[in-house]
């Protein structure tokens, strides 16, 4: 996949920590904020995606194993950043995803679903702990021990929502409702922050096909399945989004001379799914 860079702004004065940032959408973004000049380390547990996108970035870019789960890791992580960059005064909270546990089988319940269906009331307990700690937890932490310094310095927070947290998808509640709260958390956190000048916002990404949700839009073979029929058939634009496509909108909240007044916003890049009613 070659970047695109849909135009240039000046990040030469910004230190970016990534958290997921080994996978599809969040490596794209260290791509293309360390061609605008921005020092970038990508943190994730899967050290070797990362490295892989830190190694072809080039020397502006480090790969930094962190378990964002884990807050002595993060801090860990924290500190080998300051080590080969300096302060962090800018934070992509990407980490996130679902888990099968907490997938159901069926997008409706009937008083009659067959019992080797996995239902709403079979949905694990783990899986549903463990998808919100995914999501809501991570951003957390990773806020807290990244924005400390920040609070002197001013800075810039950018978080990972979905469509989920705008209209609810079937068969993943716990994945749609963890994303609900990360909207809401970054209204939350650009209201506490914005006398310290750290600005807060999050794009909201519709469907796009990446490596954790492959599986369920393409079958075998590569044919469409049922579910990318429903999802395209909501989507005006017809047509899943490109990772470039949310570029332009990260570089017009990375840069503070264009966006400096805008926190506290959700930004959809969807095709227009969240402004169709079906009708």
């Amino acid at each position: 996949m070659k970047t695109k860079i849909p135009f240039k702004v000046d990040l030469k004065d910004k230190t970016v920590a990534i958290t997921g940032a080994g996978g599809v959408i969040c490596g794209e973004f260290a791509r293309v904020l360390a061609a605008c000049g921005a020092k970038v380390a990508l943190l994730d547990i899967n050290f070797d995606a990362a490295k892989a996108i830190a190694d072809e970035i080039g020397d502006n870019a480090i790969a930094v194993r962190c378990n964002c789960l884990d807050k002595e890791s993060i801090i860990a992580a924290k500190e080998a950043v300051e080590e080969s960059f300096g302060k962090v005064n800018f934070l992509i909270n990407g980490a996130g995803g679902n888990n099968p546990r907490a997938t159901c089988d069926n997008e409706t319940m009937a008083p009659d679903t067959a019992d080797d269906i996995k239902t709403f009331f079979k949905l694990e307990e783990s899986g549903i702990r463990f998808v919100f700690d995914l999501n809501i937890t991570t951003a957390f932490l990773v806020t807290q021990v990244f924005a400390e310094d920040m609070v002197k310095t001013g800075g810039n927070i950018i978080n990972v929502s979905s469509m989920n947290a705008f209209r609810p998808l079937t068969k993943i509640p716990a994945y749609s409702a963890a994303k609900a709260g990360i909207s809401n958390l970054t209204q939350w956190l650009a209201v506490h922050f914005a006398p310290c000048n750290i600005r807060v916002n999050a794009i909201a990404p519709g469907f796009f096909v990446t490596n954790q949700n492959r599986a369920l839009l393409f079958d075998e073979k590569g044919n469409p399945t049922a579910r990318t029929a429903k999802i395209l058939a909501a989507t005006p634009m017809k047509k899943f989004g490109e990772i470039s496509d949310l570029t332009g909108v990260l570089l017009w909240l990375a840069d503070d001379a264009a966006s400096g007044f805008v926190t506290g916003t959700v930004i959809p890049v969807d095709g227009g799914f969240s402004a169709y009613s079906g009708v």
